[in-house]
């Protein structure tokens, strides 16, 4: 049980557990945008009040590319979102810590024979066992 608990209690289970509940509130925002803002706005501008009610039949078969439209619409807007106000911002606050650090020295070299990665000391490779340079 006390492995389980610290299982639980480790940072990034704790963090997944947000980003799923943030991504769900996150999600039903960016459907009720696309629902009650965007597609209204395509749509009076195309001429339909509602993608949802655009579909065709083949054999009895009913095809919803309204409700397709809708779906596509939702995740460009989601993706956009999550590009333009978490991976952006993210990225330029990591670069602005990172300004002033030296890049780590390498601690491991590619063999040349089967492009493995050694350790910078090893003078044979432990993969393909050819000498390393």
């Amino acid at each position: 049980m006390k492995g389980f608990k610290q299982f639980l209690l480790r940072g990034n289970v704790l963090d997944l557990a947000v980003a799923v509940v943030m991504g769900a509130a996150f999600g039903a925002v960016v459907t009720a945008l696309v629902k009650d803002l965007i597609t209204p706005l395509i749509a009076a501008i195309v001429g339909k009040p509602d993608f949802s009610a655009i579909a065709f039949t083949v054999n009895n078969s009913k095809f919803l590319i309204g409700d397709f439209i809708n779906a596509v619409v939702s995740f460009v807007l989601i993706a956009a979102a999550v590009y333009y106000f978490v991976v952006l911002p993210v990225n330029k606050l990591l670069a602005r810590m990172r300004r002033g650090e030296a890049p780590p020295d390498p601690t491991t070299k590619k063999c040349p024979e089967c492009l493995s990665e050694v350790p910078i000391a090893a003078r044979r490779c432990a993969f393909c066992t050819s000498t390393l340079a």
